[in-house]
């Protein structure tokens, strides 16, 4: 029997230390439509990560499919045994400057104890902030021009990336690129009456991507789909020999200094995530005054370096690392929870669910049939989506035109040079064309009469 929440209290669930698990069917409901979706695009998005685990730690299919399979795990413990209201996922941001990082070693150990290397330094800052509270006073001492540049140097990797993959699939890749960016970002479109089928386009926006791009790369020659039935046996041996600390042993002490200013860069990217997060769910929380949604930041910090940890340990360490909130998921559910209580009963019903099929069917070898060719559609929409959101993000951020030319600067020394090299250029950049103290912040006016 389900356990019934009282008028604008918290969800039920079992309280051990400062978290809350929350099983479905005792303490949230089910929801089959929401669970549909949510295995399809998790499996989808999620298979983008075999073919950077193929190149990077050079290793087979099979192997990266069952690290796949663990990292499903332990991104849905986050809200399944922590209790955070998110609808979790990696630090997608991240992902294109942790590319540009492992560009930097060779495919294989090396590169594996180079991520192994910015795990540790990540999971570390994830844990003092946590434990200290002191996150957001140290967002608040990075420069916003600085964040920015972080920011815009991700969105100029991810857009790199895309150049070499698109002459391999052009056909392809850019028919997904046309479907998802005209659904989801394009003023035309989203001024069309908001008809049921408007809605539901805009809604699964994605999985729209995926089933154009999979016909017409039927039809070009570009896909081709080989389905069999059978269960897929993960290679657990094999991949903590091949991407564990239990297997290739520990990063050096140069290796980590190495990793610190990437690991700095991504935990700016985190904290941003988690002011997203804070908007998003203080808006649920005015529309639906029939619960209270918790929020704690001391309580993701922890569990974001348990899955880190627990991640490097039993599935070997993740290219894009465990972040707090799949962003584009975080807004449908929360679009649907405000809709009624009917529709949604509460915030977890939506953020359990969306993962709740995506563990079982991960080991079925029809569903890797399917989503093998479309792994570097995935991938590719996944960074797409990661570089036109960054940089639009990074230009609102800054206000004048010196802090735009230094927000594309430190951008491209991250995206080309390495993030030493951005972070490092940045800071003294920073102190030369702006200053320690900004004094006097200049009118849009007065940028365009001096640009003239």
């Amino acid at each position: 029997m389900r356990k019934k929440r009282p008028y604008g209290g918290i969800q039920p669930g079992i309280k051990w230390g400062p978290f809350t698990m929350r099983v479905p069917g005792v303490h949230v409901g089910f929801s089959w439509s929401i669970a549909i979706q949510g295995a399809f695009l998790s499996l989808a998005t999620g298979g983008a990560l075999a073919p950077l685990m193929m190149e990077f730690f050079a290793i087979p299919f099979e192997v990266a499919w069952s690290m796949l399979a663990i990292q499903l795990f332990w991104v849905w413990s986050q809200t399944l045994l922590f209790g955070d209201a998110y609808t979790a996922g990696w630090i997608t941001p991240a992902l294109p400057l942790i590319i540009v990082f492992l560009g930097g070693f060779t495919p294989g150990p090396e590169a594996v104890q180079a991520m192994i290397a910015v795990t540790l330094v990540v999971s570390v800052l994830f844990l003092f902030f946590g434990l200290t509270g002191l996150g957001e006073k140290f967002n608040t001492i990075i420069p916003t021009t600085l964040k920015a540049g972080i920011i815009m140097g991700a969105a100029i990797a991810a857009f790199q990336s895309e150049l070499d993959r698109v002459q391999e699939l052009p056909f392809t890749l850019i028919s997904a690129w046309i479907v998802v960016l005209v659904l989801m970002f394009s003023i035309p479109f989203s001024r069309l009456p908001n008809t049921k089928i408007k809605v539901l386009m805009v809604s699964n926006a994605i999985l729209a991507g995926f089933i154009v791009s999979a016909i017409v790369g039927i039809a070009s020659g570009e896909l081709a789909f080989n389905i069999e039935w059978g269960i897929f046996v993960p290679q657990i041996g094999e991949l903590l020999a091949t991407t564990s600390p239990w297997g290739v042993g520990w990063p050096s002490l140069s290796m980590i200094i190495a990793s610190i200013p990437i690991s700095i860069m991504v935990y700016v990217l985190v904290f941003g995530d988690l002011l997203v997060a804070d908007t998003l769910l203080k808006e649920a929380n005015k529309a639906r005054k029939d619960e209270t949604i918790d929020v704690n930041h001391t309580r993701t910090h922890i569990s974001l370096f348990i899955r880190n940890i627990g991640q490097m340990f039993t599935g070997g360490v993740l290219i894009p690392l465990h972040g707090a909130m799949w962003t584009g998921i975080q807004v449908f559910v929360i679009e649907r929870y405000k809709s009624s209580k009917k529709a949604m009963d509460s915030i977890f019903t939506g953020t359990i669910n969306w993962y709740l099929l995506a563990l079982p069917l991960v080991f079925l070898t029809p569903m890797i049939g399917i989503m093998l060719p479309l792994l570097p559609v995935a991938l590719s929409l996944t960074l797409l989506l990661t570089g036109f959101a960054c940089a639009y993000v990074a230009m609102g951020m800054v206000t004048d035109n010196v802090s735009r030319g230094l927000a594309l600067a430190i951008g491209m020394l991250t995206a080309i040079q390495g993030p030493a090299w951005g972070i490092g250029a940045g800071v003294l950049l920073y102190f030369i064309l702006i200053g320690k103290k900004r004094i006097y912040e200049p009118s849009s006016e007065e940028d365009e009469q001096k640009s003239a």
